[in-house]
């Protein structure tokens, strides 16, 4: 193995930096520091972070954990149900004025349940994954993971997707709105987005 192999991001190391970057945000909005406008985009930058995590998560990270893992499919199952209750919280955080009572309160919640999950991954799957994959596969999935999330959605999705077809569930038109409010309301989606806005 070549040294520069040996420094190749592996999928735990993207997964822990999205973890670390989520985190910092979280800190910034637990402070209550800011205009309203400036948490309201914090906010949403931090919903289209975790939406785009869980959903490369889900597509490559825990089917990995289901083949590698004795009781893989439990943990994924768990990890799966927790990114449907995070995005329950998400989708009613989505619409809330920050001035609202219910902003901060359900900003709380999903600060806790992500909280959770992070130290959850981190103490066990993570390093679990890493004992029982090969280094190789684990780069593999580093990539496959970063392009899952340019083709994620940035909005989360108001069903458990633990349950599909979600679309049932939806209100008629629903989607239609969602849509709507996303083109006319240009929200940032990274911390890059809302730093260029500024400027």
């Amino acid at each position: 193995m070549s040294h520069h192999e040996s420094t190749e991001r592996d999928v735990v190391d993207v997964l822990t930096a999205d973890h670390r970057e989520v985190e910092a945000i979280f800190v910034e909005l637990e402070s209550r520091q800011g205009t309203p406008k400036r948490r309201r985009q914090l906010a949403d930058v931090v919903i289209a972070e975790l939406v785009r995590h869980s959903v490369a998560e889900e597509a490559y990270v825990y089917p990995a954990a289901r083949k590698a893992l004795p009781d893989g499919d439990r943990i994924a199952e768990h990890e799966i149900s927790e990114h449907a209750e995070a995005e329950r919280t998400m989708k009613e955080l989505e619409s809330l004025d920050p001035s609202d009572s219910r902003f901060d309160e359900l900003l709380a919640k999903l600060t806790r349940t992500i909280r959770h999950h992070v130290q959850d991954e981190e103490s066990d799957l993570f390093p679990r994954l890493r004992a029982a994959v090969a280094r190789e596969e684990l780069v593999e999935l580093a990539g496959k993971v970063t392009a899952a999330k340019k083709m994620a959605p940035t909005r989360p999705h108001p069903a458990a997707p633990d349950h599909p077809p979600a679309n049932k569930l939806l209100a008629p038109g629903a989607g239609l709105v969602d849509r709507m409010r996303d083109a006319l309301s240009g929200r940032p989606t990274s911390m890059a987005a809302l730093h260029e806005k500024q400027h």
